[in-house]
């Protein structure tokens, strides 16, 4: 017993010299209802991500195209073409394409085998999340973490859906997890290359947007990793070549190949890559300045545009409570050594948080409310970490008011929140409301209270904190969303109004779809804009070619060439809503700069071939 005593006291003083806390999973061991708990944790999220999954069917057809021709030719996968015969790429990088292609190969294409690998991506975030935070918080906090992931109405909405979101969050989190994985001195040489490899697939999910939070990343481990500044620096570098590599093999594969021999890079106008990754999917989504782009619809930036009508139902729940967790949290360890862990996580969680959200609250360009699933994550852990420290405290009244306060303000914001959709559950809002008014005046003399009184009331804060989102997260998985622009909770279950074709499917009916299925040219038929063409192959089967790409914006193919297909016999038909198609064809009138061959193509057409109407549509055939 001496000799183990005198062993436990050497490694104290050795971690005490070298200003190390000791390590959290040794000192918290795991309690009897850890197990159970995060069992029931990754089983209701499973749940709610998988219960009635197909119920949305192809979703957003954007993708699911992508994927019916990445399943029917494996260039078409490599590329993420939107047909089987190569004519444009979906406008990002494939990497959830990818996935989806692979299970689709697997399990055959439908609706079902498509969203299956991003719900369990979703389950995989909450797990990882949960992780992440245990290792530093505990298992307490890092249930809480993982249950405010789930329950985030924006990621009910991604996690069940075929957008690129679900693979670029599970790769953030796995990155903020092998960061702090990192920060030991002795893991730092294999886990920080692992985040720069998971920060490198993040970017062939979504791009540039996954750039956001690098700086954050290394601006944690930079200055609390247990290391010399020049091991620090030293690592850092070799964690950004990691990213660097895993992302930039498809840029070079793309840039090297054939220009003839490939698909057109969907979003540019110089069928290039870089020009993509850096302009329409980087810089422009800031500043505005998307060549062929459609500039912000919203019209709402600022500070509040995080709880604004398009953002706050999707994200806003707890939003201010993580800000006043981080801040607390920090001003909790501000005397801790550089090393401290905690503030380790508050600085990498709490700064995804402020980064991204300041980011999403002033871009200029494209932003879409269901973006906002890459800060589900941070607020999550950000809370988990900061609201443990603060509860440690809770017998300081300047703590307690602030506990108070926080579970006010999430009250009222929820309350606010679900007024929006007054119709639905309208006992739920003043329920929140009252209930967490009351837990807020009882936080104020919690230190008064003789246990288990303090826990009981820490759990129904919990429970009123996530009532609002939570009821909200069930309502978005319960209801089918579709189109270009979904929207959480049961209204407008079916995404952002639009015409038919341009923000959401076109709709065939049987005579064309049997027209269609027929043809056996290269294409069976072309149309402007990557909606329509999306409709038109999903239910024929077979290739159609999407001129212009999403917006109909993109230079591809251009006059000639379309000119020159034709004459090689290469398409079948050429689809238009009306008989001028210079008036109707989506993506027209809309976009402020870009290629406008797709209008022309559609000029040319009109005046060169005759045309009839099948179930309402005006079909030109091309081919002879």
């Amino acid at each position: 017993m001496t000799g183990e005593a005198g062993g436990v006291t050497a490694v104290s003083e050795r971690a005490t010299v070298r200003a190390r806390p000791p390590d959290p999973e040794a000192v918290a061991a795991r309690p009897r209802w850890e197990r159970p708990a995060l069992a029931a944790l990754l089983l209701g999220t499973a749940a709610l991500y998988l219960v009635n999954l197909g119920d949305s069917g192809w979703a957003n057809g954007y993708y699911a195209a992508a994927v019916q021709a990445g399943s029917q030719s494996w260039t078409a996968a490599l590329f993420g073409a939107t047909d089987a015969a190569g004519g444009i790429t979906v406008d990002k990088t494939p990497a959830a394409v990818w996935v989806m292609v692979a299970s689709a190969r697997v399990f055959g294409f439908n609706p079902w085998s498509m969203l299956v690998p991003q719900a369990l991506m979703g389950v995989a975030a909450v797990a990882v999340l949960w992780a992440a935070v245990r290792r530093i918080s505990g298992p307490g906090p890092a249930l809480l973490a993982g249950a405010v992931l789930a329950l985030t109405p924006a990621a009910a909405l991604m996690f069940r859906f075929n957008n690129p979101d679900a693979l670029l969050v599970l790769a953030l989190v796995m990155a903020g997890y092998a960061t702090l994985r990192a920060l030991d001195a002795d893991a730092a040489r294999y886990w920080l290359p692992l985040a720069g490899v998971a920060v490198g697939i993040g970017f062939l999910a979504k791009m540039l947007q996954v750039a956001v939070v690098l700086p954050v990343f290394a601006a944690a481990f930079l200055v609390c990793a247990d290391l010399p500044w020049r091991d620090r620096l030293r690592r850092s570098v070799v964690a950004g070549l990691a990213a660097v590599v895993s992302a930039g093999w498809y840029l070079l594969l793309v840039s090297v190949w054939p220009a003839d021999r490939r698909p057109y890079i969907g979003g540019s106008q110089h069928n290039s890559i870089l020009e993509l990754a850096l302009g329409y999917n980087g810089l422009g989504r800031l500043t505005g300045a998307e060549t062929g782009g459609l500039g912000n619809p919203n019209h709402d930036v600022g500070w509040d545009r995080l709880l604004g009508m398009g953002m706050g139902l999707q994200i806003g729940w707890l939003l201010p409570a993580a800000v006043i967790a981080l801040i607390g949290g920090l001003i909790c360890r501000g005397r801790a050594p550089r090393t401290d862990r905690t503030r380790a996580a508050l600085l990498l969680w709490g700064g995804w948080l402020v980064v991204v959200g300041v980011t999403f609250s002033y871009m200029q360009g494209i932003v879409h409310p269901y973006y906002t699933v890459a800060l589900a994550p941070a607020v999550g852990a950000t809370l988990a970490t900061g609201v443990p420290l603060l509860w440690a405290r809770r017998d300081d009244i300047r703590v307690a008011t602030t506990l108070a306060g926080m579970t006010a303000i999430t009250a009222i914001l929820s309350y606010t929140l679900l007024q929006r959709n007054s119709d639905w559950m309208r006992w739920l809002g003043p329920t929140v409301l009252a209930a967490g008014l009351i837990i807020a005046v009882l936080l104020l003399g919690v230190r008064r209270l003789a246990p288990p009184m303090p826990t009981v009331l820490a759990g129904l804060a919990v429970v009123v904190a996530l009532a609002g989102s939570g009821a909200y997260s069930i309502a978005t998985a319960a209801t089918p969303h579709s189109g270009a622009i979904p929207s959480v909770g049961p209204a407008n279950p079916h995404g952002r109004g639009g015409p038919a074709g341009f923000l959401s499917l076109s709709e065939p009916g049987p005579n064309l779809v049997a027209l269609l299925a027929a043809d056996e040219h290269r294409w069976a038929a072309a149309t402007v804009g990557s909606n329509n063409a999306a409709g038109y192959q999903l239910a024929a089967g077979t290739p159609v070619f999407a001129v212009g790409g999403f917006n109909g914006t993109d230079p591809a193919p251009t006059l000639e060439q379309f000119q020159q297909y034709v004459a090689d016999n290469q398409i079948g038909y050429f689809l238009t809503t009306s008989a001028e198609p210079r008036r109707t064809t989506p993506g027209f009138g809309r976009a402020t700069s870009g290629s406008d061959d797709a209008r022309r193509i559609a000029d040319w057409v009109a005046e060169s071939f005759g045309s009839r109407v099948v179930d309402g549509l005006t079909v030109y055939q091309l081919a002879r």
